[in-house]
């Protein structure tokens, strides 16, 4: 009997699916913004992109992905800035993380059967669901997190130069951290510059989180399977003591 009891969970379907399709707009817009910065500083530096003054620096935005040039009278921004696409991948963004957070944070209860908002479900499935969304979202969290920060597993101190043959120069590690995984390197003309770009430091940090959620989640998950299974162990074994004191 307690193999196939169930209990409330609440309908995260929607949610899940609306994860998939804002994460998808996500990728593809970053994307199409990634592409509209090949290059932009060096044609804004060169003068092929104008603006209204004297060009007076140019910088990287991390989110929306966007080269943004700053002239003496106002800006002038790739396509990750501009109005349509950045105010696209804002609202894609914030469906994926609020969907998400939702869903992470459902898969936390067990709601009393009774309401439409909540179907039965066995523990089983339970532990299944919420092990699918710890897989998915730690193993997003360990391939960007090793993505920007290899260089400092293999040497904190001397991240900077890992990767490369510098010879007897090698740019110094000035100082770094884990969370976000980021380093400050200065080369030997004295220039120092980041380790990773803004947005790739932010976004290994910010993974964590939701695979944080989904880690609560499949622990709770695992151990009500857990008790479960206990007490189903210990009716079977009063299940046999009775029929064997009966036999007796």
């Amino acid at each position: 009997m307690s193999k196939t009891r169930t209990y409330g969970g609440y309908r995260t379907g929607g949610l899940w699916a609306t994860v998939g399709l804002s994460f998808g707009a996500v990728m593809v817009g970053s994307a199409l913004a990634a592409f509209g910065m090949t290059e932009f500083d060096e044609q804004c530096m060169h003068g092929l992109v104008t603006g209204p003054g004297e060009l007076r620096n140019v910088r990287d935005q991390p989110f929306p992905p966007a080269t943004v040039c700053e002239f003496e009278n106002g800006d002038v921004t790739s396509i990750g800035g501009g109005w349509v696409l950045g105010t696209f991948l804002w609202l894609s963004m914030i469906a994926l993380v609020v969907c998400l957070f939702a869903a992470l944070i459902a898969e936390w209860f067990e709601p009393p059967l009774g309401s439409g908002l909540v179907v039965p479900r066995t523990r089983a499935a339970k532990l299944r669901r919420t092990g699918a969304a710890f897989f998915v979202t730690g193993s997003a969290f360990l391939m960007i997190y090793a993505l920007a920060g290899w260089k400092l597993l293999a040497g904190p101190s001397s991240a900077c130069s890992a990767g490369a043959d510098w010879g007897t120069q090698p740019p110094r590690t000035l100082e770094y951290s884990f969370l976000p995984p980021q380093a400050t390197c200065q080369y030997t003309s004295g220039l120092t510059r980041q380790m990773n770009p803004g947005w790739l430091a932010s976004l290994a940090t910010e993974l964590a989180v939701p695979a944080l959620m989904a880690g609560v989640g499949f622990a709770l998950a695992w151990r009500r399977w857990s008790s479960e299974r206990r007490e189903a162990a210990a009716m079977r074994r009063d299940d046999a003591s009775a029929i064997s004191g009966a036999a007796d």
